[in-house]
């Protein structure tokens, strides 16, 4: 197993209100030196919740993503808030985002996208057993909910408006949880 390079300096490059970039100074095992540049963590991590209600059909969500200037469907999602657990954090996203909440929430796995530039991790969460409970969210327009049956998620994957890596993975996860634990 590889030993992990000796970080000797980070340096703060940018900052806005959502990001920081940081520049790393590391020294590798075999004395070579490097500078790499991260979008560091910040704050608690996210959760994505893939939510199943009692006929198995998914609720998405169709939002506004300013990544790619477009609508797109995609799973519920969010921050965790300072003393939050995971758990918590995936229960209030529910309620905020599609108006339900999960008597019956489990973790998945733990996701990263672009790990070699970005330290953001993201908790994926099957949700079921849901109930009715809106609470008001932070986002600038109601989101659009939409119900695809879970046996249908290969069309899904397809459809032009699914597009993220992290809501295909988060689909296929649980799918094979599901299966393998009835």
């Amino acid at each position: 197993m590889p030993i992990k390079p000796e970080v000797l300096k980070i340096n703060p490059c940018a900052k806005s209100r959502l990001f920081l970039i940081e520049e790393m100074q590391l020294r590798f095992s075999n004395g070579v030196e490097r500078t790499y540049e991260r979008l560091a963590n910040r704050g608690n991590g996210a959760v994505m919740m893939i939510p199943l209600d009692q006929d198995n059909n998914l609720l998405l969500i169709r939002e506004y993503a300013g990544g790619i200037d477009a609508y797109t469907l995609s799973l519920p999602k969010g921050a965790i808030d300072p003393g939050e657990s995971m758990f918590e954090a995936a229960d209030r996203e529910l309620k905020e985002e599609i108006g339900f909440g999960a008597q019956r929430i489990q973790f998945l796995k733990e996701l990263t996208t672009a790990p070699n530039y970005m330290g953001h991790k993201l908790q994926a969460l099957l949700a079921r057993d849901l109930y009715p409970c809106l609470l008001e969210g932070d986002e600038p327009e109601p989101l659009e909910v939409v119900k695809w049956p879970l046996a249908d998620i290969d069309n899904l994957v397809m459809n032009p408006e699914f597009t993220e890596g992290r809501a295909i993975a988060g689909l296929y996860l649980a799918r094979h949880f599901i299966e393998n634990n009835p």
